[in-house]
Order: C-alpha cells, then sequence, then structure tokens
C-alpha cells in the first residue's frame, strides 16, 4: 500500500526559477515555518514524532526521536548539521534539492532549529557540488533578507571524502579535525560538534518538515507505508531508458520503480541484477523486484533501503567487474582507521581483480567469502559492512559468474548490453 500520492519534494522544480524564494513563496513556501514559530518547541518535536518520519539518510532512524534526545539533553549551545555530503555511489537526490528547491531544506532547518532551540546550523555540502554551493548561498542571503533565519545558517564545503558522509566523521570534519568516525556512544545528540548535542539530518529528511507541520502528521500519514511514512526520493541510474530521480510514496515496489517510472531496462533487454540502496547496499536478482521499496520491507527481501539508489544491470553485465570496481572505490576511501577495513578492502579488491584479469584462482571465491566474513561488524563505521556487502552478496546470487571467471578468461568474451 502506497496510500495518497502527492508531491511536496520536487512538486515546484519544473518552475525555471524554483530557486528563487519568491517563486518558493508563491507556491505556499515558509507558511510551514511560520506555523512552527507560533508553536511551543515541544509541540513541534512531538509533531515530528507523530508523523514517523524515518531519517532519508540510510540509516532510517525515527527523527523525531533524534531530535527528543538532544532536546533531553541540558548542554548549550545545540547544533544543527545538513548531511549534504552525498558521495554514495549511484546516490544523486540530495542534489536537485540542493539545486532547485534550496529553500525546502532552509525552511526545514529552520523548523529544526525552533524545535531544538539551535544557535547555529551548518551544511556540510559534498564538495564535488560547486553548482550547487552558489544556489544554497542565494537562498540563505534571500531567507536572511526576508526574516525567514533567526540563527546563522553557514555551508561548509568537504573535500571529497566519502567517509564524512557519516555522522561522526562529518563532524570531526567540521570541528576541524581528520574525517574519521567515532566509537558510539556517546551519540551526536549528547556529544556532537564541539562536544554539545548535535542533530544531524541528510537533505531530504530536512525537506519533509514543511510539509509534515503545515499539513499536519496525520496528513503525512496518509502517504506511503503507514510504517514508513512519507514520500522517498528514488534516483535511478544503470541501464534503464529514462534514468532521473523520482519522488513517489514509500513502499512503492521496485518493479515500479524500474519499468513504471524509469520505462524498463535499456533497449528491452532482460534485467539481470538491480542494486536498491546505493552501491553498499545488498545487490538483489530480478525475481526480487516486487519488493516495497521503504525501510522496513527491504531488509525481508535481502536487502537495505539504504539511500533509495536504484542501479540497474541487464543481461550482458559482467557482475565480477561491478564487485571489483566497487571494491576499487570502497578501498581508496577507507578512511585506514580501522584494521579490518583497511587491510580488508584491499584483499577483497586484489582477489577480485585477478578474477577479472583471468588469473583466477581454485579457492578464491571461499577466499573472498572469508576475507568479508572477518570485515563485516568489525568496524567502527558501516564502509566495511559496504565493503563485505558487495562481495558476499553478488557471490551469494551469482556464484556461478564467479565460478565461471576463475575457468575462462572473461576477457575473451563479449559481454556487456
Amino acid at each position: 500500500m502506497t496510500g495518497v500520492k502527492v508531491k511536496y519534494l520536487l512538486g515546484n522544480i519544473d518552475n525555471p526559477n524554483s530557486a528563487d524564494i519568491e517563486e518558493y513563496e508563491k507556491a505556499g513556501g515558509y507558511q510551514a515555518l511560520g506555523k512552527a514559530l507560533s508553536m511551543e518547541s515541544a509541540m513541534v518535536i512531538e509533531e515530528v514524532k507523530k508523523s514517523g518520519l524515518r531519517g532519508r539518510g540510510g540509516a532510517g532512524f525515527p527523527t523525531g526521536m533524534k531530535w527528543m534526545f538532544a532536546d533531553r539533553d541540558p548542554k548549550f549551545p545545540k547544533y544543527i548539521v545538513c548531511n549534504a555530503d552525498e558521495g554514495e555511489p549511484g546516490t544523486f537526490k540530495d542534489r536537485i534539492i540542493l539545486e532547485k528547491n534550496p529553500h525546502v531544506l532552509i525552511e526545514g532547518m529552520a523548523i529544526a532549529a525552533h524545535a531544538l532551540k539551535a544557535e547555529h546550523g551548518y551544511i556540510y555540502l559534498r564538495g564535488e557540488y560547486p553548482a550547487a554551493k552558489k544556489v544554497l548561498e542565494t537562498a540563505i542571503n534571500q531567507a536572511q533578507r526576508r526574516g525567514c533565519l533567526k540563527f546563522p545558517l553557514h555551508i561548509h564545503q568537504g573535500a571529497g571524502a566519502y567517509i564524512c558522509g557519516e555522522e561522526t566523521a562529518l563532524i570531526d570534519s567540521l570541528g576541524g579535525k581528520r574525517g574519521q568516525p567515532r566509537l558510539k556512544p556517546p551519540f551526536p545528540v549528547s556529544e556532537g560538534l564541539f562536544g554539545k548535542p548535535t542533530v544531524v539530518n541528510n537533505v531530504e529528511t530536512f525537506a519533509n518538515l514543511p510539509f509534515i507541520i503545515k499539513n499536519g502528521a496525520e496528513e503525512y500519514l496518509k502517504i506511503g507505508n503507514p510504517e514508513c511514512p512519507g514520500n522517498k526520493l528514488f534516483p535511478v541510474s544503470g541501464h534503464v531508458e529514462r534514468p532521473g530521480v523520482f519522488e513517489l510514496p514509500m513502499g512503492t515496489t521496485l518493479r515500479e520503480i524500474i519499468y513504471e517510472h524509469a520505462g524498463g531496462v535499456k533497449g528491452g533487454l532482460a534485467l539481470k541484477a538491480v542494486i536498491p540502496g546505493g552501491i553498499s547496499t545488498p545487490v538483489l536478482p530480478p525475481d526480487k523486484i516486487d519488493c516495497p521499496m521503504d525501510f522496513v520491507s527491504v531488509p525481508k527481501w535481502g536487502s537495505m533501503l539504504g539511500s533509495g539508489a536504484v542501479i540497474v544491470f541487464a543481461e550482458g553485465t559482467c557482475l565480477v567487474k561491478v564487485a571489483w570496481r566497487s571494491l576499487k572505490f570502497f578501498e581508496r576511501e577507507s578512511c585506514g582507521k580501522c584494521t579490518p577495513c583497511r587491510e580488508g578492502t584491499g584483499w577483497l579488491r586484489a582477489i577480485l581483480e585477478r578474477i577479472e584479469n583471468g588469473q583466477g584462482r581454485e579457492g578464491d571465491i571461499g577466499l573472498l567469502e572469508d576475507v568479508a566474513g572477518n570485515i563485516a561488524g568489525n568496524t567502527f563505521c558501516p564502509l566495511g559492512d559496504g565493503a563485505a556487502s558487495v562481495a558476499l552478496n553478488f557471490i551469494r546470487h551469482f556464484r556461478s559468474e564467479f565460478e565461471g571467471h576463475i575457468k575462462t578468461d572473461c576477457r575473451k568474451m563479449a559481454v556487456g548490453p
């Protein structure tokens, strides 16, 4: 069940001046902020909690509960931080908000600042998004002149480190330290930026807040799956006819996303595999695409929703090569803090590289499983788990292809759609 269908994240982006505050206000923008400011801070937190909004960064943690923990901490000042470091391969959903609808993010952050009594806000922006930085700077200046921002909102541009998408690494980077994940607890809601209570939510999470406050939690709960309400942005890439970002209710099936919204597999080819939530989420075979895309359902089908970034592979794609290239990414982006990740990602990449290059050995598949098994669950942050997942799940669903590579040099075969 996907409930009511309405667009509120991308509803105004077809307007060529959608990033301008006047156009945003014409479409009802900043009305939610006015309503929030007329409410007690605790009432705003309670409304967000009642809405069932889950963080859209990947973990799906209940937003209202996170806010409640930060609100109860007696330390001041408090900070709100927007995670706009969209580095997960296949993910480009936040970029469209940043460049085309920045005021929905700013309004959401202003609502959060009022609810949490935050004195400062930061947007930690992906270093590879220079255009978004210019748009955000203009939008923040417009909001300040209009009196919509009652607190300083700063933009901090990252330096291209994937690890800084993890909230504790992001906080340390923002505070001038090396961007590496911390051991938790303590959690950022009690000891975050500069040792003070800090709420970190991603772009899409903040962008949901104006609709919730303006229309109420009950209306929000009518959209999507009741266990995971609201809309979700699904960026779709790979071998599809119409790649792009689609705003759809939570619980929309993977089949509908691929075949109705993205136009099906490119060239009419058969579907071979699909990654449902960015490359750190387990790959799914074609018989799993009736999976409802929400935080509760996807794990039951053998993967995770993650960022919701759908990557489609057509029949003929060399999945050993996909796994190898994925591990090259994880090896490069490992911060090096944890030995299993620092060493293990390199070992996985090296084994996959020799299999892909026609030099695979008897026992390499078992060795991949052994190395991946020693990484998973033994690292400070999910990067190691993501790397292990690539190896384990490609082997799980496509073992025969790995075995074929070891027996026959892939480079002598015609592969690829």
